[in-house]
């Protein structure tokens, strides 16, 4: 499958070869979804806790006899039904942690990426390069691309030049192309793919049998 491929400047320098397996498939919402809130769970500390009457600070001595005052019976101060008293039944911390298998990962990202391509969402650039880091610069690159609101930049390794030009921009994120997630792919308007964060997205997200194959040729060729 290709796609157009830009220039840093917004000029279209030529097509892209990408793989259907990878930006092609029918999105599948549920695993998307399940991905999601497995990202979620697993972003949360879980460092909530309550008192419980045994754990808050108070005297054990009964308020007032059980019987002869005509009052309801109190057995102590530190009872969840009083106040200051300990929680009843309150979050203690845990782990909130969710497996998920490697493969329904993997085809999480790949119909998140799958369903931004077919929405127009994805630009691919042919490389993005700064002689220093400079939110200008940056600026000037998504205005050559007519993209406007939230945007992703994948790279394909770290850049502090670009990472730096784009630190102070609050809706543009970086992120490499081995933490691609469902989040990051679904909550931004725009993403810019460079054509070498193409190749390592599609070295670990394409299929078992086309990397193999892939590398077969390769290898004939250098032989």
């Amino acid at each position: 499958m290709e796609a157009r491929l830009y220039n840093q400047s917004g000029e279209e320098v030529g097509v892209i070869q990408i793989s259907d397996y990878v930006f092609g498939i029918e999105p599948n919402v549920p695993v998307m979804h399940q991905a999601m809130e497995r990202q979620r769970a697993n972003a949360r500390l879980g460092t909530h806790n309550t008192l419980g009457r045994g754990e808050v600070e108070g005297s054990t001595r009964k308020l007032y006899r059980q019987k002869g005052t005509g009052r309801a019976r109190q057995g102590s101060i530190r009872a969840p039904h009083r106040k200051g008293g300990g929680i009843a039944h309150g979050p203690h911390p845990r782990k909130y942690t969710k497996a998920m298998p490697r493969k329904m990962r993997r085809l999480a990202v790949r119909s998140a990426l799958s369903a931004r391509y077919r929405d127009g969402a994805i630009t691919f650039l042919d490389r993005l390069t700064f002689e220093k880091p400079r939110t200008k610069d940056m600026i000037a690159v998504l205005n050559a691309l007519n993209l406007t609101g939230k945007t992703l930049i994948v790279l394909d390794q770290k850049d502090e030049y670009v990472r730096r030009s784009a630190n102070n921009l609050p809706n543009v994120k970086t992120l490499l192309a081995h933490y691609l997630n469902v989040i990051d792919l679904l909550t931004h308007d725009h993403i810019v793919m460079l054509q070498a964060a193409v190749d390592v997205a599609q070295g670990y997200l394409d299929q078992p049998e086309h990397v193999v194959a892939a590398a077969g040729a390769s290898e004939e060729e250098a032989s």
